[in-house]
């Protein structure tokens, strides 16, 4: 994972708005190249389709902030990694969710939704990031998002040796 505060290219010619671009661009292609991934715990194939991108851009109709992005894009090839993998889930939640446009008689369609949520230690770094997969009704499962396990400010504590000194 790349930390953006200290990138040596922000320090050449490269400001920090094109750098964005850039590495949107790149996650965005590495994304639309995807289409769809098995996974082996629900054997079947999660697709990657525009509103899973989208959901790494904005959330809850705002954008997110340009280095919230920049840490999902970056997270996005450990996601695709995890999900090909994961035999274990660690999370699931399935609610009622008002979908959609308000109607002319101002209410919203509900749907019931599911979300699967795999957590897995990856990258050389060994950080913990956590995958969400969504459903909305009998559709088909897509990529939702990825994000750290916890806050990386200051580090996540994880042991590759030396545990048991604890």
């Amino acid at each position: 994972m790349e930390d953006i505060s200290n990138s040596k290219e922000l320090e050449g010619n490269i400001s920090k708005g094109d750098y964005f671009e850039q590495r949107k661009e790149k996650a965005r292609t590495m994304y639309d190249a995807q289409r769809n991934i098995h996974n082996p715990y629900l054997g079947t194939e999660v697709i990657f389709n525009s509103d899973g991108f989208h959901h790494l851009q904005f959330s809850a109709r705002r954008e997110r902030n340009k280095k919230e992005q920049l840490l999902k894009f970056n997270l996005l090839p450990l996601a695709i990694g995890v999900i090909k993998k994961a035999g274990t889930l660690q999370e699931y939640r399935k609610d009622m969710v008002a979908i959609g446009k308000k109607a002319d008689d101002g209410f919203r369609r509900m749907k019931e939704v599911q979300y699967w949520g795999f957590v897995a230690i990856v990258g050389e770094s060994k950080i913990k990031i956590r995958i969400i997969l969504r459903r909305i009704g009998d559709g088909n499962i897509i990529f939702w998002s990825v994000m750290p396990d916890s806050k990386l400010k200051g580090g996540q504590k994880l042991f590759g040796v030396g545990i048991e000194d604890e």
